[in-house]
């Protein structure tokens, strides 16, 4: 037996994968513990893994303990500058707190094994205090360094030739050395003030794993990497498993017709209903489709104050592994998990998204040809009535979302990760992959 102690951010992007794997790790017969905020307890508790509170600093699923000030500076932030928001004082800052938190539970659960998401730099730094091996896992596409891409955060697809290398070159350069020299300025001086040393690393490389990296999704997802880390593992999409007590709405055996059915969802942080939603529903309201709106926990009264047409069905939630089976076109703004669970189904799907490392996301939906990046988080309804109406009337998207289906199925996330990991709890030494893959 091995114990486990997983860190994460308190955010269900960064849970969700994760829970899977905590499951498989119990059935294993492993003791795995799990810091997080107080919000996701009961979701944790069900892996059979012991939850462990956020003890103090800032508990994102508690609006109680978010400073206003906090939310204000970011909501006034857009694009870059609002991603180095979140890198800054969304992910560094926090990490003196998850360090002292996790030292102390140490001395109550002497683990083995360190996991956390690529978010959660407070695990790193109790490497560096103890000693203990640590492996984290990809919950967003891959946001390491590369000559092969451009800088993670812009959205630029690769370029494969000599020029594009040069691109890449100069961009990374200007990243690392004026753009984001800040936040790496920052990282230094918060390591610094727990007793680490100045690394001047960027905040990527610094939460890379030298023992290993669970990447949640297939290769065909990612940018090709001639330099891609060997301590780096696909291990498929890690999708929560289906509900077997969901109660589906009254209006279900609707989705069962013969006419497309186009799910809208916002996701679990974007939740801004006027970005997507309205635009959607306004957008194929007159179209002879079934339209099917989750607010992402929003509630759907915020929606009043508009005319829903009769085609639309609205609600708060609903799992997609019930739902994805019959959509024939989703749009997002280009949450990971969202958009896994899409490529899971073979949907093809329109992406809308500039917040937070969405533009990555939808880039990457482009780029491997499931769908269409309208490139703006605010789309019109003509923007995105055309780009759905442009799938249904093509075959290729579905073909290639359908392709990833059939990847997707080939992989078994949580039972490969627990594998890696208890290699890594056997060894002690970093888990690199075999040549060729």
């Amino acid at each position: 037996m091995t114990r486990f102690l997983i860190g994460t951010i308190a955010a269900a992007g960064h849970i969700n994968p994760a829970l899977p794997i905590a499951r498989k790790l119990v059935e294993h017969n492993h003791e795995v513990w799990w810091y997080t905020g107080s919000g996701f307890k009961e979701k944790i508790e069900a892996t059979g893994a012991h939850h462990v509170p956020i003890r103090t600093g800032i508990d994102f699923t508690d609006i109680n303990t978010i400073p206003k000030s906090w939310l204000e500076q970011k909501d006034a932030l857009k694009g870059v500058a609002q991603f180095k928001f979140y890198l800054k004082h969304g992910f560094i800052d926090s990490a003196v707190t998850q360090l002292q938190d996790l030292t102390e539970i140490l001395h109550e659960f002497p683990a083995d094994i360190l996991l956390c998401d690529v978010f959660f730099l407070g695990m790193s730094w109790l490497h560096e205090k103890t000693g203990l091996p640590w492996a984290a896992f990809g919950m967003s596409a891959l946001p390491f360094s590369s000559r092969d891409t451009a800088p993670f955060g812009l959205g630029m697809q690769p370029r494969n030739s000599a020029t594009g290398r040069l691109r890449n070159a100069c961009l990374n350069w200007l990243s690392q050395n004026i753009l984001m020299r800040d936040v790496t300025v920052h990282l230094d001086k918060v390591r610094a003030s727990v007793g680490l040393p100045r690394q001047k690393q960027d905040f990527f490389t610094a939460a890379l794993s030298p023992f290993l990296y669970l990447q949640g999704t297939t290769p065909s997802f990612e940018y090709p990497r001639s330099d891609l880390p060997p301590q780096v593992h696909f291990i498929g999409s890690s999708l929560p498993s289906t509900l077997s007590d969901f109660k589906p709405p009254t209006w279900w055996d609707e989705l069962k017709c013969d006419k497309p059915v186009i799910h809208v969802t916002q996701g679990t942080v974007a939740t801004e209903v006027g970005n997507l939603i309205v635009p959607t529903i306004k957008a194929l309201a007159n179209e002879d489709v079934l339209v099917v709106a989750t607010t992402g926990g929003q509630p759907v009264e915020h929606l009043q104050y508009l005319p829903i047409p009769d085609n639309v069905r609205l609600e708060r939630f609903i799992p997609h592994a019930h739902l994805l089976p019959y959509v024939d076109v989703m749009v997002t703004n280009g949450g990971f998990n969202g958009v896994q669970s899409a490529l899971a189904f073979g949907v093809p799907m329109v992406t809308a998204g500039q917040t937070e490392e969405k533009p990555e996301i939808c880039a990457r939906v482009d780029w491997a040809g499931v769908g269409i990046d309208l490139k703006t988080s605010t789309p019109t309804p003509k923007q995105i009535r055309d780009a759905v109406m442009k799938i249904l009337s093509s075959s290729e998207y579905r073909a290639k979302a359908e392709s990833f289906k059939a990847e997707i199925n080939g992989y078994d996330a949580p039972t490969l990760a627990t594998k890696l990991l208890e290699q890594l709890a056997l060894t002690k030494k970093p888990v690199f992959r075999m040549a060729g893959y």
